[in-house]
């Protein structure tokens, strides 16, 4: 499996390219602020054709290129219903007195979105990719499993970081919800690969045994559902 990335714009937010394979079809992870001309170039280098945009959540630093980037190749974005509302109305993820930050943007839906649910299994561009709702950070966000090789790879978005947390501050956040999701998302095998949505990559195991902010979270009740 081909996975490529680079961090976009101010926010510095992970976007992600995912293939089988160069010179094949792939999907891109949360294109956000000023990513199209650096998505181009990736695409281009690896002779990539996407098939769809998948978003891990509605935040306007995960999604701010995502109705140009499909409308240029005609591809249907994924959001989860939860957050859908973001992707015309961002200000709904900030408190009111942000309102002005970003000088008036307006953003608009792709032509074609389509919604995730929990459990599901994307089956795009020659891979399978299991989509897990993992709430907390927002009410929709999600993550993106796949397996690469001997190991499982986790598009984490803004759920887990190298040595952090996502924040629960915003409207739609939820602390209690988040640690619910983290519990989940610790139950898989240490050597999951964890590509997060700003920050280096780690893995589960490192996470669990350093990072500060997973101290509160308890596994989650009763049997876990395999992997």
């Amino acid at each position: 499996m081909l996975v490529a990335g680079f961090p976009a714009g101010s926010f510095q937010t992970n976007c992600y390219v995912v293939a089988p394979a160069a010179g094949e079809e792939c999907v891109v992870i949360d294109p956000g602020q000023d990513a199209v001309g650096d998505l181009d170039a990736l695409l281009g280098e690896h002779r990539l054709k996407p098939v769809a945009v998948l978003l891990t959540h509605g935040h306007i630093d995960h999604v701010w290129s995502v109705a140009p980037v499909c409308g240029a190749r005609d591809v249907p974005a994924w959001i989860h219903p939860d957050d859908r509302d973001l992707l015309s109305d961002p200000a709904k993820g900030f408190p009111p007195q942000a309102g002005g930050v970003f000088g008036g943007l307006k953003l608009s839906e792709p032509d074609d979105v389509r919604e995730l649910s929990d459990g599901a299994v994307l089956s795009l561009a020659g891979l399978e990719l299991t989509v897990e709702h993992r709430p907390g950070h927002t009410r929709g966000s999600v993550t993106f499993r796949a397996p690469a090789e001997d190991i499982q790879v986790l598009f984490a978005g803004d759920l887990l970081f190298a040595g952090s947390i996502g924040r629960t501050d915003l409207p739609g956040g939820d602390h209690a919800a988040m640690l619910r999701s983290l519990a989940k998302t610790l139950t898989l095998p240490d050597e999951t690969m964890v590509l997060p949505g700003h920050g280096p990559q780690t893995t589960i195991g490192r996470e669990r045994a350093t990072n500060p902010f997973l101290g509160d979270v308890a596994p989650p009740a009763g049997p876990t559902r395999g992997l």
